[in-house]
């Protein structure tokens, strides 16, 4: 790699950080207060920075969307806030866990979705549009269902006495907040992923 993309792509993780950071602290922008937990955008970035950028800088920018996370419901929380910040009352290392994993994850899967149907399709540009969605599509549901099974793994008794249910009713609640947050969430990445993806390529980002 030379120089010149070195530079190029050093330039571009910064800038798609900048956006995470952004995002993360602009109400209403990056995280939507549903009171019972967050909705977010934020995969968003961090998934075209995976496609473009590759797993490595895909993943240092979902450890940014994770810290962004643990600040955010550290500082201003919501229902569930336990389950991402050990800072906050009835949170623990387990916190730590669902804060981070998820999301560095959601900058690494979309590159492997992505390259593996552009292999499958022997590079023609035309598969990009079925790589950048499909891309866009795994790396939301990495979030939405990497969190909300964790949570349910880690925090199902805090989980019931937050929204003060039985505990076997937990997982059914959690498959309703999948749907009702992690499908528009999906249809989002789809389409600005196979958007300014699109766009990115362009520049032919060396991955």
């Amino acid at each position: 790699m030379n120089t010149s993309v070195k530079t190029r792509n050093m330039v571009l993780t910064a800038v798609i950080a900048a956006i995470i950071i952004l995002m993360a602290f602009v109400p209403y922008v990056g995280y939507i207060n549903l009171v019972v937990i967050k909705a977010t955008l934020i995969h968003v970035p961090v998934i075209i920075g995976s496609v473009v950028l590759g797993p490595k800088k895909g993943a240092f920018l979902g450890f940014i969307f994770g810290l962004t996370s643990l600040i955010n419901n550290t500082f201003n929380p919501s229902l569930l806030s336990f389950a991402f910040s050990p800072f906050y009352s009835g949170g623990n290392l387990w916190s730590l866990l669902i804060c981070f994993v998820p999301r560095i994850l959601v900058g690494v899967f979309p590159y492997f979705v992505f390259k593996g149907i552009m292999m499958l399709g022997k590079g023609k540009k035309s598969m990009e549009y079925v790589a950048l969605p499909a891309a866009g599509v795994v790396g939301a549901l990495t979030n939405t269902l990497l969190v909300m099974n964790l949570i349910y793994f880690c925090f199902v008794e805090q989980f019931a006495a937050a929204k003060e249910i039985a505990v076997g009713a937990v997982y059914q609640v959690i498959i309703g907040i999948v749907i009702a947050n992690g499908v528009p969430e999906a249809i989002v990445a789809l389409v600005l992923t196979m958007a300014l993806g699109k766009v990115l390529l362009h520049f032919n980002f060396s991955r």
